[in-house]
């Protein structure tokens, strides 16, 4: 599996943040089909953010594709078509344990994207899929602050 990130991680700008910065350690991932990260230190300016994963604050991010890849299922002799297009889906996962009111315990919040492939689109159209990613991957690289702001604010 080729997601495998180089640590440190070089976090995207945020209102409030001066060059943050996280250190990644391996974790052990929930299924063998995935891999996972826990921050073991973060840098630049982030103030008021734990400084690493632990038990009751998670701070972790697990990249996963399916525990079994799925294929294309024979045309149909008569018709010609497809008789149902199945899906493989990628998931890359954050998790941070945040405190949801002073004085309580943490709760976790979650950032996740979900990539459905559907199959045989790896083989026929795979430039397709790759400009899929490229507006998602890079529309969220434009806008960092302002997804941070709206789920701080609400206002979108």
């Amino acid at each position: 599996m080729s997601f495998t990130l180089t640590t440190p991680v070089t976090g995207a700008a945020q209102t409030g943040f001066t060059t943050p910065t996280y250190t990644l350690a391996t974790d052990t991932a929930p299924t063998s089909a995935g891999k996972q990260y826990a921050v073991s230190a973060i840098g630049g300016t982030q103030t008021g953010v734990d400084t690493a994963s632990s038990p009751t604050k998670p701070f972790t991010i697990t990249l996963s594709r399916p525990q079994v890849l799925r294929a294309l299922a024979p045309v149909d002799p008569v018709t010609g078509v497809l008789r149902s297009v199945p899906r493989n889906s990628y998931v890359i996962r954050t998790r941070k344990g945040v405190v949801p009111l002073s004085g309580q315990s943490p709760a976790v919040a979650q950032a996740t994207t979900q990539i459905d492939v559907p199959a045989g689109s790896d083989i026929a159209d795979p430039a397709n899929i790759r400009a899929m990613l490229s507006l998602h991957i890079g529309s969220l690289n434009q806008i960092p602050a302002s997804i941070g702001d709206t789920c701080v604010t609400g206002v979108i």
